[in-house]
């Protein structure tokens, strides 16, 4: 199925969390630790370091053990350190483990599909450019997020998040929307069926059901990604259809 074919690889996901994890630490030490992140209400700059902090010492606790049960929640030690130092620490333990993991040794996820160490340089790529994404939106510096990267992300909510049941809003939608990244020459096609979604490959989506409602959305790849996310609205983007199927998009 071409639509959800994995565009990355792990030298893909490292490389992007390279670049994105220093610019993460740089929004960081910039911002008072107190500084509101708008896209996450209720949040702090502090509050979502520690956060991203927390995701990579979990990560690195289970995903090289060649284990597919589920893992506990490790407790880490943190005496001593700024939330900042807490997250260099994980990120620096994160990078290690990733560049030695086989991409094909066996490791727990939680979502519906093969249990694979690949789906954790994955996810923590995408975890930490969005995240990226909200600290410098905190200094009101928000880059958007490579076209590249912004696109596997949006296949990663389609392929990974709605699949496992991960909307943000609960709901009955049917019809199929179509998702187009002006800059990255892509477009995703996916059916809401109430609860659950499928992503369609480009040749079966002119079949019987071709009567249900349909929403076209078209944007930067990144635009794209960021209001899967909730981060902007989808009212940044060109919508065109039924606006209510959206909301069933959402992820987060």
């Amino acid at each position: 199925m071409a639509m959800s074919r994995l565009q990355g690889s792990k030298d893909f996901w490292i490389g992007a969390l390279r670049a994105e994890g220093p610019a993460f630490a740089a929004a960081v030490a910039e911002a008072p630790p107190e500084t509101p992140v708008l896209s996450c209400p209720g949040w702090t700059v502090t509050d979502l370091t520690l956060h991203l902090a927390g995701a990579y010492h979990w990560v690195s606790s289970f995903a090289g053990s060649g284990q597919t049960a589920a893992p506990a929640r490790p407790d880490f030690d943190a005496t001593g350190l700024s939330p900042l130092q807490l997250w260099q620490q994980g990120y620096d333990k994160l990078m290690v483990l990733l560049d030695g993991l086989d991409p094909e040794a066996p490791a727990w996820n939680w979502a519906p599909q093969p249990k694979k160490a690949a789906f954790w340089p994955r996810r923590m790529a995408h975890e930490t450019a969005v995240h990226r994404w909200d600290a410098q939106l905190a200094i009101a510096a928000g880059e958007p997020v490579e076209a590249k990267l912004a696109a596997d992300g949006v296949s990663e909510v389609l392929d990974t998040w709605l699949p496992a049941g991960r909307r943000r809003v609960p709901g009955d939608w049917h019809g199929v929307v179509q998702l187009s990244a002006t800059d990255a020459a892509q477009d995703w096609y996916l059916r809401l069926r109430g609860e659950g979604v499928a992503l369609l490959d480009t040749a079966t989506i002119f079949d019987h059901d071709d009567h249900h409602a349909r929403a076209q959305v078209s944007g930067t790849a990144s635009d794209l990604l960021l209001a899967l996310w909730g981060r902007v609205s989808f009212d940044t983007l060109d919508v065109a259809g039924d606006r209510n199927l959206l909301e069933g998009l959402r992820t987060g």
